[in-house]
């Protein structure tokens, strides 16, 4: 499973780079907003940490601006830059536009499986199920995501399923146990994946061992 960080910090996004977990970014207005900065420069700085997938939000509501915005993101990274479009007839309108020239669209603020086969119909590279929206709302957001793999695998498509929203480690566990292809973490989460009590007891009583044998 290819691990994502979703954020707008470029500090977060460098510090899970040099632990060898950044396969990608994942950004939107909001997040953005929180890291205080101009889009524009988030994104250059991302462009020239991350060599892979980055995927960059259009604000557009209509698909001729959406497709308008995309054409002014790709100039960052022509090949690197993912354009995220929202999951509405406008957004799908668009996906097929920029599909059709080679243009790779994650297709966000999914949350039912047949969402994500109109997303795959209309050519989205990715699609981002928000596990954790969902199951704020009562919803089983990881069923979702197995039952959106079992599509895909049903009728061959290529899509890949980016797992979104996600809010803790079980979140990222599962993921893995269902078969998704992407999870998007914040950093926040990765950095407890790093981390179990037993690790910490082991490393205390290693150092308490290594000083005793020392005197």
């Amino acid at each position: 499973m290819k691990f994502f960080i979703d954020t707008a910090d470029i500090e977060e996004i460098r510090a899970a780079h040099d632990m060898g977990l950044v396969d990608g970014v994942t950004t939107n207005p909001s997040l953005v907003a929180k890291s205080g900065r101009k889009f524009t420069e988030v994104l250059k700085d991302i462009v020239a940490l991350v060599d892979g997938p980055i995927s960059a939000e259009v604000v557009a509501t209509d698909a001729e601006g959406m497709v308008a915005e995309a054409r002014e993101l790709l100039q960052y990274h022509p090949t690197n830059i993912v354009i995220k479009v929202p999951m509405t007839g406008e957004g799908l309108k668009a996906t097929r536009v920029l599909a059709k020239d080679g243009v790779r669209v994650n297709m966000t603020l999914i949350f039912s499986p047949l969402q994500a086969l109109l997303a795959a119909k209309a050519g989205a590279a990715y699609v981002s199920p928000f596990v954790g929206r969902l199951d704020d709302v009562g919803h089983d957001g990881m069923q979702g995501v197995d039952e959106i793999l079992t599509i895909f695998e049903n009728y061959g498509f290529d899509t890949e399923i980016i797992v979104a929203s996600v809010r803790s480690p079980l979140h990222v566990l599962k993921a893995g146990l269902v078969g998704a292809h992407i999870c998007t973490i914040p950093f926040s989460v990765i950095m407890q994946l790093t981390k179990h009590p037993l690790t910490d007891v082991g490393i205390e009583r290693f150092l308490s061992d290594w000083n005793k044998s020392q005197k």
